[in-house]
């Protein structure tokens, strides 16, 4: 099983040296307003010197994975879950699970990604453990993703399962509010803040 390589570093415009964001969740602030990317939360499954490459995890489209398999000539799936647009990259389509033995590659703890078909064959048609199949993917060039981050078009957090497989229309609002409130606790030195302030 292929690992992911976490602490590769990349340049910056500014020459400065940016860890790899690989395991983190990209999510857009309220100044990007391209229509690909406004208020989408990406899961990035590789960030080297070389570019970046994940997923949009937020951008469930009308089309059911029973559908999709239907028009790919593989019969009914009994599977009811939006396919999620990855991104405008046109792509393989992508599966991110959680069955460790169609693993090709670990995005982040218990989570995995698999693009072969025969992997995917077992993944839909016998559905149990969490699973979000993606059309396309987003992708950056050399630089391109750290001179976004500089500009502030994109915050970052670490990845994690209760996020990627998150079913709601509201993640972007709910990792943008775990964020803020993460940043809260850092500057004023709390331990939690509760969901009613005027019960602290």
């Amino acid at each position: 099983m292929k690992s992911v390589v976490f602490w590769r570093c990349s340049p910056t415009l500014s020459g400065k040296i940016m860890k790899s964001l690989e395991r983190h969740l990209l999510v857009a602030t309220r100044q990007l307003l391209d229509p690909n990317f406004a208020k989408s939360v990406v899961l990035l499954i590789r960030h080297n010197e070389e570019g970046a490459l994940g997923v949009v995890i937020n951008r469930p489209t009308s089309k059911t994975v029973n559908e999709l398999w239907q028009e790919l000539g593989e019969g009914p799936c009994h599977s009811d879950f939006p396919v999620c647009l990855g991104g405008p990259v046109p792509g393989p389509l992508i599966a991110v699970h959680a069955n460790m033995f169609f693993a090709e590659m670990e995005v982040i703890k218990d989570v995995f990604i698999a693009a072969k078909r025969e992997s995917l064959d077992e993944l839909v048609l016998h559905p149990g453990d969490p699973l979000k199949l993606f059309l396309g993917h987003a992708g950056w060039g050399a630089g391109q993703l750290e001179s976004e981050i500089e500009a502030g078009a994109w915050i970052t957090m670490p990845a994690d399962f209760e996020h990627v497989f998150y079913q709601g229309e509201d993640l972007w609002e709910r990792v943008i509010k775990k964020i803020g409130n993460q940043t809260l606790l850092s500057m004023l030195d709390l331990k939690h803040i509760p969901e009613d302030p005027t019960l602290n």
